[in-house]
């Protein structure tokens, strides 16, 4: 007899609390390997595959394409063989017998749940460890739920044995002690108008957490909801119409408030007519901060809350550093070597500049009022995809030449446009450079990349008149802008960081010096 087995969304790693799924590799009757792939999901640091640790036939699905889950939440169940001699329980009496001997709902409970362990232990279990899955753990235990949680009426009483992962397509299969003259009835699949409840003080009963997630974004409150499942569960269909009810009231109260508005001398229009002017208002779009975007969101939130931030700039002549990439990338013979980008040179003089100044290459620990020196350069570098804004880290900058850093730059921006770089590879930077240039614009004020304390801003590079040896010329001229954490430096510091990569720009054989 085969056993279903429950997959939970796993944690992630990274100190990531949720996933939204992106695609599912797997549908429902797919028989699937152990630590097969089988749901894309995109967290707020990258695009990762999730593997199954169980081998069986997928059983049910929960959440659809673009559906956001915290961790733990289930993804899907899978029916495993169970081992031959495997004893499993018997069904938990519905009747009115069952409800009153409170024994035999227990009794079967516990021991679906002892059989549920030694199967999980016994099938086999994944080499892909994850963190809440491992080889030969046991199977965790189903959440039993009171009635008296769930419905505030007296008269019932009993276990709500949950044996699969609750959703609102599954919960009219959840069995039910039935009390003393009360029936039992399943949920109805039919819609049903929103009936509005006291408020009462006691929990909601609500199961789902996007049930719940759903109601906070739209401001209902579930405790005025009398949900249509059993036993009164709020199910999402409940809040889908309770929204709808809360935007046709709000529609009714604009056109109210857009008539009493109207001139006292105006003929009334009729309602043919109004109707497709009312209608015709765009209605604003709410646009859910998750993924890449709220991850994002949250780390410039939290830099601005807590960086006291300062920026300097400069303009600076670039033409001869534009004629030494020339210069490298047209040499032949043993010399040659990969295409190196302004890019490339630009993060080896910042390397060279964080050397001369090591403030700039470090962060502040608040809860110990202390600033931390980090001692090696992980420069990262502002990178716009189809996701979102990404910074890549190369690491160890420090001990690596222009050409070196140019691959690896090369290297992660193709990671990035395809949505395959891991979350070590988006943390751990202590400087970043931002070349926004490539959006055609001269100047910017960046926002510190939150833990660092410093960020390097560079604008496009274009001719401009210039005076050059005491005439005025044509040169290629470039704006230079650093943002700084006052806290570990004044701008002395910053300052002097500045005008050495202006120094570097302006004369290339500079770096000669620390090469």
């Amino acid at each position: 007899m085969a056993q279903v087995l429950e997959f939970k969304l796993p944690d992630l790693g990274e100190g990531l609390t949720e996933a939204e799924i992106v695609r599912w590799l797997v549908e429902v009757g797919d028989v699937v390997a152990i630590d097969q792939p089988v749901v894309e999901v995109e967290t707020a640091k990258a695009m990762v595959e999730v593997p199954c640790p169980y081998g069986g036939v997928v059983t049910a699905r929960f959440g659809e394409e673009g559906t956001e889950l915290p961790v733990g939440s289930p993804l899907l169940t899978v029916a495993v063989g169970a081992p031959e001699g495997l004893e499993t329980s018997g069904p938990v009496p519905t009747g009115p017998s069952g409800a009153r001997n409170g024994s035999a709902p227990s009794g079967s409970a516990s021991s679906s749940s002892s059989s549920g362990s030694s199967a999980t232990e016994s099938s086999g279990g994944s080499g892909n460890v994850l963190v809440g899955y491992g080889t030969g753990a046991p199977a965790a235990r189903r959440r039993r739920i009171r009635p008296d949680r769930l419905d505030r009426t007296p008269t019932l009483s009993g276990a709500l044995t949950v044996e699969a992962p609750v959703s609102e397509a599954v919960v009219s299969e959840a069995l039910v002690s039935e009390a003393p003259g009360v029936p039992v009835t399943e949920a109805s699949s039919t819609a049903a108008p929103v009936s509005v409840a006291p408020v009462s003080d006691g929990p909601v009963p609500v199961v789902s957490p996007l049930v719940r997630r759903l109601a906070r974004q739209h401001d209902i409150d579930l405790r005025r909801l009398t949900g249509s499942g059993p036993d009164g569960l709020i199910l999402r269909a409940d809040v889908d119409r309770a929204i709808r009810q809360a935007e046709e009231t709000e529609a009714a109260k604009t056109r109210t408030a857009q008539a009493a508005a109207a001139p006292t001398g105006a003929s009334p229009a009729s309602p043919a007519a109004a109707s497709p002017a009312a209608s015709a208002a765009p209605a604003a779009e709410r646009i859910p901060l998750r993924g890449v975007r709220g991850a994002v969101a949250d780390k410039l939130s939290r830099s601005r809350t807590e960086i006291p931030d300062a920026t300097c700039w400069v303009d600076a002549d670039a033409t001869e550093l534009m004629a030494v990439r020339v210069a490298m990338n047209a040499a032949t013979g043993p010399s040659a070597g990969p295409k190196v980008s302004v890019l490339a040179l630009l993060a080896r003089i910042c390397t060279a500049a964080l050397a001369r100044f090591p403030e700039l290459n470090s962060t502040v620990d608040t809860e110990a009022r202390e600033i931390v020196r980090l001692p090696g350069v992980h420069l990262g570098f502002a990178a716009q995809t189809e996701r979102g804004l990404v910074v890549p880290v190369v690491r160890d900058a420090h001990t690596r030449n222009a050409e070196s850093i140019g691959a690896e730059i090369a290297r992660l921006t193709e990671l990035a446009r395809t949505g395959k770089l891991s979350p070590a590879q988006l943390t751990g930077g202590t400087f970043t450079l931002n070349n926004y240039g490539v959006f055609g614009v001269d100047g910017s004020t960046p926002i510190i990349n939150h833990p660092e304390a410093a960020m390097l801003g560079v604008g496009r590079i274009m001719p401009k008149p210039w005076v050059h040896q005491g005439e005025l010329a044509v040169r290629q001229v470039v704006q230079l802008s650093l943002t700084f954490d006052h806290r570990v430096c004044d701008g002395g510091t910053a300052g002097g960081f500045l005008r050495y990569v202006a120094d570097c720009v302006e004369q290339p054989a500079v770096l000669l010096r620390t090469l």
